[in-house]
Formats: C-alpha cells, sequence, structure tokens
C-alpha cells in the first residue's frame, strides 16, 4: 500500500508515463477502505488472534482478503486513457482490459450494469467489497469476480483492483463482524470456473490483455529514487501505524 500511494504522490499528471503495477500479497492481509472503521467493521480479536495484518487502502470501498490473487493498480490522468463520460464510467474505461482477459479464458464475463436484472440496486455501499456490486464491478458467470476501487488528485487518477485465483472471500468474511454467509456466496474466482494457472502466467495474461486493449506498449521499470524515498517514508510514519491502518487518521 505504501508503493501505491508513492506512485500516485510522485505521478506528474503532465511529464509522466501511465503505470501499471502488478503485485500480490504475502502473507494474506486484509484491506480497509478509506473510510471504514477497523472496530466497526472487523473481529480485531480474531484477526490478531490468526495473526492477519489489516491495512488500510487509499480508495473507498468494503473490506477486502487479499489471498492467491494478483493485485494490479493504474496511475495516469485523464488525458492519457480513453473518453469517460464521468467519473463513474472511468471505471468502465481502466476495467476493459480486465473484461477482454477474462472473456479471453473462456469465462462469460460482463459489467453488473449489463446483467443486472430489471429493478435491481447497483452502487448500495457494504462492509465487505463482495456483498455489493457496482455498475461496473465484472461478473464472471454471474457471480463477482476481484473488485476494484479509485482515488482522485488533481490531474491523476489511481486505481486497483484484485484477480482471485483461488475464492476466499469465505476466509474473508470470517474476520468481519457482520458473517452473513450470502455477503461470500456471489464471489467468484478463475480456479472454479477451471482457469488454473501460476502468477507468472496470469502476470503475462494481464499485461497482453492490457497491451491490446489499450494499444500501449509495457516497459518494465523499477521505483525511481523519488518513489523509493516516499515509500519507505510512507510505511515508516503511516504504513506501520494503527492509527491509519485501524482508525483512518495522520494521513
Amino acid at each position: 500500500m505504501a508503493i501505491d500511494e508513492a506512485l500516485l504522490r510522485s505521478f506528474d499528471p503532465v511529464s509522466s508515463p501511465p503505470i501499471l503495477r502488478l503485485y500480490g500479497w504475502s502473507p494474506p492481509a486484509l484491506s480497509l477502505g478509506r473510510f471504514q472503521k477497523a472496530d466497526q467493521v472487523l473481529d480485531l480479536e480474531r484477526c490478531r488472534a490468526d495473526g492477519v495484518a489489516v491495512v488500510r487502502r487509499v480508495t473507498g470501498g468494503g473490506v477486502i482478503y487479499h489471498a492467491d490473487e494478483l493485485t494490479y493498480s493504474l496511475v495516469c490522468s485523464p488525458e492519457q486513457i480513453p473518453p469517460a463520460t464521468s467519473i463513474k464510467d472511468s471505471f468502465r474505461v481502466l476495467t476493459g482490459f480486465l473484461l477482454a482477459f477474462y472473456r479471453a479464458v473462456g469465462l462469460d464475463a460482463v459489467y453488473a450494469a449489463d446483467a443486472a436484472p430489471e429493478g435491481a440496486v447497483l452502487g448500495e455501499r457494504t462492509a465487505f467489497c463482495f456483498a455489493g456490486r457496482e455498475s461496473f464491478d465484472i461478473l464472471a458467470n454471474g457471480r463477482k469476480i476481484g473488485g476494484n476501487a479509485q482515488r482522485r488528485l488533481k490531474g491523476i487518477i489511481f486505481q486497483h483492483g484484485s484477480i482471485p485465483l483461488h475464492n476466499r472471500a469465505v476466509t474473508g468474511l470470517s474476520y468481519m463482524r457482520d458473517r452473513l454467509p450470502d455477503h461470500a456466496g456471489g464471489a467468484a474466482s478463475l480456479s472454479e470456473y477451471g482457469v488454473v494457472v501460476d502468477p507468472a502466467t496470469l502476470h503475462h495474461g494481464i499485461t497482453t490483455a492490457f497491451s491490446a486493449h489499450f494499444g500501449a506498449a509495457l516497459v518494465n521499470d523499477s521505483l525511481s529514487e523519488r518513489e523509493l524515498a516516499d515509500m519507505k517514508k510512507l510505511l515508516a510514519d503511516k504504513y506501520s501505524a494503527d492509527l491509519w491502518n485501524l482508525e483512518g487518521a495522520g494521513e
């Protein structure tokens, strides 16, 4: 999370090229949305007993349990992506490569808005990410696969999301205060639909879909000196502190 924020802070909307970052989680962890209160939504005693770390994202949304997944983050300016009619529509623009990837591996993937029955409620706030559906969440065979969240600064778009290899939603739900079984029942993963890949193969599939969808040539890179310095400071002052991770203060 410190690296993601360092990339966001260091991005210059005029001179920086767009950034795609791919990463994983080891060990597994729970991430809170920017405005959630840990003690209100999580069973913190159980988290501590099981040694499950709790971190906070700079984006909104509900709790996600990160395990057996590939996570992506994007940093760009609005001018560097295809036109979007609104912030909400930018989710459609920016997740188009994910839709293309899921379809390429044989999943019946659509946006929730395109599959919702008449009268269905989309965009309802939920404490657990997989309990709700946004208009441009991606459904695979009718179930939500992964989650995406966005943050805007002046002239900059930051977005990240998850691509689950295996479904760990039930495990994530076990750390919530509200553990209604149906909150995890609508989640899906690649392996459940017969797509069994290792992280390196998934990485290649995602980058290939990204390049094709956006017409972009990807170049491998590492953190700049400024990004590395920002990451280290954020890690020490913010992301290692309960003040931020549990309470959302100290930004």
